[in-house]
Order: C-alpha cells, then structure tokens, then sequence
C-alpha cells in the first residue's frame, strides 16, 4: 500500500491545477463552489497521504525549509488566524461562503499544497506541474476565445459554459479569468523554451489564446499589467540584450510610445468604440462609475481599516467593514465584500503585520526568480525573467482585482518551485525508527476524515439548496424540504441560504405566488433570516433583507412591529447610510396610518413619524432625490403644499439619471400636483426600465395627453391596441377624448 500511495502523491499535487477546468451545473455558483469543494478536499487527502508515508518511514526534503524565505507563507498563515480570532467573527473567518471559496480554512489548504509541493518535489514533479499549468491555461483560454466568437456571432454553442456580460470560460468571471490568465501566460512561455516539434507549437497557441483571451475579458487591470510587464521586458532587453534582439527591442519600445501617444490623442473616439477592451481601457478617469467606486472604497476602506492598523477585521469581514462607509450618492454597487485590491484586502482583514507578510511574500518570489535568474545565461527567456515577469505582472493586477483560489495556489505552487529548483538538499526521513503499522494508518485516516465537515457536509448543502430552487415557484413544500434538509446539516451555509431566500421571496415568490404558497414562503423566508439575525449580530445585509422580507409580508401574515423596529435599528445602526432600512422604517408608521380612518389625528400622528425618520435621512443624505420625493408626497398628504412643494423643487435637479426608486414616488406627487409634463418624464423612465408593464404605460398616454402633447398620447395608444387591448376600456373618459382627437386627425 505504501507503494502504491507513493505512485499516487504526486498527482494529488497536482490535482489544483487542473480546477480552472471545472465547471459543474446542479449547485450554486456552478464556477466557484466546485473548485472551492476540489481544492479543499484535494488538500486534505494529499495531507492525509503524506501524514501516511511520512510516518511510514518515506524521505522527503525537509531540509529545503530552512530556507527562510520558505517561512513567509506560514508566517502569513499564523497572522491570518490571529487577526481572525481577535476579529468579527472566527467562525465565518475559517468557513467563508460559497461565492467566493475564500477563508481561512482554503488558505490553510493552499499553505499545506505549498509545503507538500516544497518537501516533496523532484525535477519530474515540477516539469509536470508546469507542463500541466500551460496545458489547462491553454483550455482556458480556448474555451474564452470560443465564448467571444460565438457571442460576436449572435450565439451561444451548447458545449460552452454560458455568457453573462463579459466572458468568463471556466471562471464565469472576467476579473477572475484574465487574473488567473495573466499569471499562467508565463508558465506557457517557461514551457514553451524547451520545447519543440508538435509541443511548441501548442504551446505557441497557448500563449496567442492566453493574450486573445485577456484582451476579449476587457479586464482593465491584467491589460495594464501585461502592458506594463511588457515594457519592462523590452526596456531589459533593450539594455541587457545583444544583436537582433537588444535592436527589435528598441524598435518595439519605440512602437509602443507611439502606439501609447497616439491611443491618448484619440482617446475620446476610442471610449466610444463598439469593441469593448478598447473602450473600456479609454474610458479610464476619475469620472468613470466603476474608477469612482473603487476610488471611493480604496479611499473610505483605508480609513476605516485605519482605525484598527493592527488586528484587522479577520478573514472574509470586508464586507462589515464596507456597511460602515456605504454611501449611495458615491457608488454603483449595493454589497461589497472584497475592496477590489488584494493589498488593501490583506490590510483590512489582517491589519498591518498581514499586509507586510503579503508584501514579503512577493518580495520573496521576486528574490527567488532573481536568483534563479542570476543562475543562467541573461535574456528574455532566462526562466528567472519569466517568473520576474510573472509576479510584476501579479502584483500590478492585483491592484485591480483580487486573488480567487486559483490564482492564489497558483501563486504558492510556483514559489514553491522556484525554491526547489535552488536546492540540492537530500531527502530524509522524518523518523529515527519505524513506527507501528496501526500508527500512520490511524493518522491519515483522522486526517482524511475531515473531508466530512469540510468539504461532504457543505457540498450536500449547496446542492440541497440547488434543490429546493428549482422548486421555490412550482413546489414551495418541495422546496421548503429541501432547504430544511440543507440547514440540517448544519454547515456554514446557513448564511448563504439567508441570502438565497430573501432573494428568492422577495423578487418571485411574493410576485407570482398566491394564497398558502404564498404564506409558506414568507415563513421560510423569516424564519431562516431570524436564526441568522440572531446569530451574525454584525450583518448588515441580514438584518436589511430580514427588514424588507417583513416589509412585504403577505396580508395574512402577523408582523410584529416592535420586533421589525429592531430588526431595522440594527440595520441602519450597522450601515447607516444606507436607504433601504430607512425607508423601511418609515413604512411602518405608515402601515400604522393607513390601518386608521382618514382624517383622524392619530392617522396624522403617524404620517409625521414617518416624515421625522425620511427627514433625518434626508439630512444624512442630501444628494438623494428619493427621500425628497417621498417626503413631497407625505407632506402632501398632510395638506403642507409648501413643504412639499419645496421638497419636490429640491429632489428635482437631483434627478440626473432614470431611477425608478425615484421616479414613483415623484410621480405620485406631480400627478397629486397636476404637474403633467414632469409626471409624464418620470413615467416615461418607468416604461423604459419596464415596457412590458402595460398599465405604467397606459398611464404615460394619459399624462401625456393632459400635458397637451396628444399625437405622443394617440401614439401610445395605438401600442396598446396592437399589444394590450383589455387595457384600452378600463377609463372611458380618457379614450373618448382621444378618440375624438383621433377623429380630428383623420
């Protein structure tokens, strides 16, 4: 057995870099939780296995880890855990989600392939695992090019993973794809020195789908890496080189200032061309909605981690940290859980000490490429460039974008092999004597057991989750079944299955579903988001879903509105910018008020509450034309028309672009109000987000016609004759008047 274990360690170490391949539909996040599942599993099997041979009395190169440079992953590691045990929350530290696959637990992994791949690495091995790197990377790639031309084509070929946005081939994310891509593109070229007939040439195509491939993902940031990698290489080698080569190099650096200089002068034309990485590489600048994003969390994240330099957050607390500073008149995106720069990352979740050994970690690569470059003939092929080249180009991307599981085991296991191709180290073994055969069988079978909570029991809960979705409209009992199945096991994914029911009431069950489904689903809904409101105090976004889950409770359905208040007082406490608990809030005053008869003080009472709460929104956020909206119709409804005139006059010029939060309660006010043309451009704007909504349209061609524009009206009309004729009948007033002038027309 010993023998045959033997045979099969290396390939368990090599088993991570064929992930990138995996891509597996029936469980969510099809892209990420596979390879997360593989990885981790793969690890503890492999150190289950070397747990075996070790203490059978196996040699392995111990003495490589008196390297010291060896010592910095594991320094890294040691950090991680600290900052995550003084953290938010350790639990979710080691654990993690399904989206991501990051935490403690799969850096613990990607640390343990690093030391296995040290001690226990040949020349084979690592001619092996290069090889295999640049054969998977060329699938990759090949895979993202078949995406882009099937999609430039109009289609979308059945064998290929599907498209959503920009191409993603096996990660289903572009950041991911060209991140991972940008690295691996310098193992092909390290492959590709040294080979020759039928071999080079597929390594040549690698590398030309590899650079395709980037360029087709259009992510800014490996774009500017590769770009800046490449002109470090042409400056080398024009300094360095010799003959033909020192030459070509000149003329390429001089070909690509020109090609910069000339891509700045017709910058403005090319931010408008139809090929995406073009046009996204010249609409770099500081007015840009995705460069003010991730200025604005650079900036605000910074200063936040700022306040805790040494501890950190812990591992996957990025997110609490980005509640804090949320600020809807400053950026796009609603949820944040990663900074989108892997130095910040570290910062924030390790505190300084985390950060320096992250630093220290490249640093250590860059020294190890350098020496192993000082061993051989300098040039461009030189295999110390190539990793020289490899980690510059990591570490510029990774300003942009951040590590995936991937990209980070790549990372170690070529550091790794950097470290073996210096050492001459013989292999020994880790025992003076042979220890009893019951002994290393009772190791490596502890060890293989944590295959169960680590990597069974979540994968049965993601694909019981998987489950009870494909169930949630057409089954609810079903559904709720499974989903009862998959928190039973009671995994980290509990969390996720929060996220996932709010997701699912909210934006299609509490729409298309009736009567006991209905109620059913809400049910479920509640009761899982309380159990994780209960038990992740810190979360924001619990405690804003689980608010807005109440907020549109079926009719039949007791809602507790003192439990609801402190549901939303956490969540505003946690995000306090954010306007979805705000707006919440005030609701419940509102359901209050209109449970009351008209025109009781009491009714007035609540409707003032609910002013007060916008009103101190508004304050905090005094860019946002919602809140002003809403208050404009609230004091309305309070008979205060210059108060409410004032709010909708200063909401007004806020309205900048179509925003449908916005728009409703703005045209509430200005039909409330008579106001026909500015009712008629903010419905105008609801159609757009929705033209399938017949009655917003129906009303446009009413507002339109009272705001004296009648052939846009008849027009609008005549799209619903064609599309919704039901509808046309229902205010026979408004069709006698535009028939008759129809009939004028005629």
């Amino acid at each position: 057995m010993t023998d045959r274990l033997s045979r099969i360690f290396p390939y368990l170490l090599l088993a991570p870099a064929v992930l990138p391949l995996v891509y597996v539909s029936g469980v969510v996040y099809p892209y990420v939780a596979p390879k997360t599942f593989l990885l981790q599993g793969a690890g503890i099997i492999a150190l289950s296995v070397f747990a075996y041979l070790a203490l059978s009395g196996r040699t392995f190169f111990y003495e490589r880890m008196r390297n010291r440079l060896t010592w910095v992953p594991a320094a890294l590691l040691a950090v991680a855990y600290a900052a995550s045990l003084w953290g938010i929350d350790f639990y979710r530290s080691f654990w993690g989600l399904f989206d991501r696959g990051d935490s403690l637990l799969t850096l613990t992994v990607i640390t343990t392939f690093f030391y296995l791949i040290l001690i226990s690495s040949d020349s084979t091995l690592l001619e092996r695992l290069v090889k295999t790197i640049a054969v998977v990377a060329g699938i990759v790639a090949a895979v993202a090019v078949l995406q882009w031309v099937t999609a430039a084509l109009g289609g979308n070929a059945w064998f290929l993973p599907p498209v959503t946005g920009r191409i993603g081939s096996t990660f289903g994310n572009a950041a991911f794809l060209a991140g991972y891509l940008g690295m691996a593109l310098f193992v092909i070229l390290i492959v590709l020195r040294d080979a020759s007939g039928f071999s080079r040439r597929l390594c040549q195509a690698a590398a030309a789908l590899s650079l395709l491939a980037i360029l087709f993902a259009a992510t800014r940031g490996t774009i500017l890496a590769l770009l800046a990698a490449g002109g470090f290489a042409l400056l080398f080698t024009a300094w360095k080189g010799d003959g033909r080569a020192k030459r070509a190099a000149r003329y390429g650096l001089l070909a690509l200032v020109v090609f910069a200089g000339l891509f700045f002068i017709f910058r403005t034309e090319l931010a408008q061309s139809s090929f995406e990485p073009v046009r996204r590489i010249a609409s770099i600048s500081l007015t840009d909605g995705t460069v003010a994003s991730r200025l604005f969390v650079w900036q605000n994240i910074g200063a936040e981690a700022l306040r805790s330099p040494l501890l950190g957050s812990g591992a996957e607390h990025i997110d609490q940290v980005f509640d804090k500073i949320y600020d809807p008149s400053a950026i796009i995106e609603q949820w944040f859980d990663r900074s989108h720069n892997s130095f910040l990352d570290y910062f924030v979740q390790y505190g300084v000490f985390g950060l320096v050994f992250y630093l220290a970690l490249i640093g250590a690569f860059a020294v190890s490429a350098l020496r192993l470059y000082r061993r051989e003939e300098s040039g461009f092929m030189n295999y110390g460039f190539l990793f020289l080249l490899l980690i510059l180009t990591y570490a510029l991307q990774n300003f942009f974008v951040f590590d995936t599981p991937s990209s980070l085991w790549l990372l170690y296991a070529l550091f790794a092999s950097l470290i073996v191709l210096q050492s001459d180290t013989p292999a020994i073994s880790l025992l003076p004597r042979q220890l009893p055969t019951a002994v290393p069988i009772a190791v490596s079978a502890l060890v293989a057991l944590l295959v169960i909570p680590a990597v069974i029991l979540p994968l049965f809960a993601n694909v019981f989750l998987t489950k009870g979705y494909l169930y949630h409209l057409t089954d609810v009992e079903k559904a709720n079944a499974y989903f009862e199945r998959g928190l039973s096991l009671g995994t980290y994914a509990d969390l996720e299955y929060g996220y996932q029911a709010y997701d699912m009431y909210t934006e299609r069950q509490a729409k298309f579903l009736t009567g006991q489904n209905l109620t059913a689903s809400y049910d479920y809904a509640f009761s899982v988001l309380v159990e994780n409101f209960n038990k992740y105090p810190y979360d924001a976004r619990t405690a804003t879903y689980l608010g807005h889950v109440i907020d549109t409770a079926p009719p039949d359905a007791a809602v507790d509105d003192a439990f609801d208040e402190q549901v939303l007082a956490r969540a505003i406490e946690l995000s306090p910018l954010r306007a979805q608990a705000w707006y919440m809030t005030t609701n419940i005053s509102l359901r209050k008020a209109d449970a009351l008869p008209a025109g009781s003080e009491e009714r007035e009472s609540y409707y003032r509450e609910a002013v007060k709460v916008l009103e101190t929104y508004s304050e905090k956020e005094p860019s946002l034309p919602v809140p002003k909206y809403i208050l404009a119709t609230l004091y309305y409804a309070l008979g205060d028309t210059a108060t409410a005139k004032k709010r909708a006059d200063e909401a007004l010029p806020l309205y900048t672009e179509s925003d449908v939060a916005a728009a409703k309660p703005a045209v509430k006010y200005y039909i409330a109000v008579g106001d026909w043309r500015n009712a008629a451009r903010f419905l105008a704007d609801m159609v757009e987000n929705n033209p399938a909504d017949y009655d917003v349209l129906y009303d446009l061609a009413k507002v339109t016609y009272l705001a004296g524009d009648k052939s846009a009206s008849l027009r609008i009309v005549e799209k619903l004759r064609a599309e919704k004729p039901d509808i046309i009948g229902t205010d026979k007033n408004f069709m006698n008047a535009i028939t008759e002038y129809e009939q004028t027309q005629k």
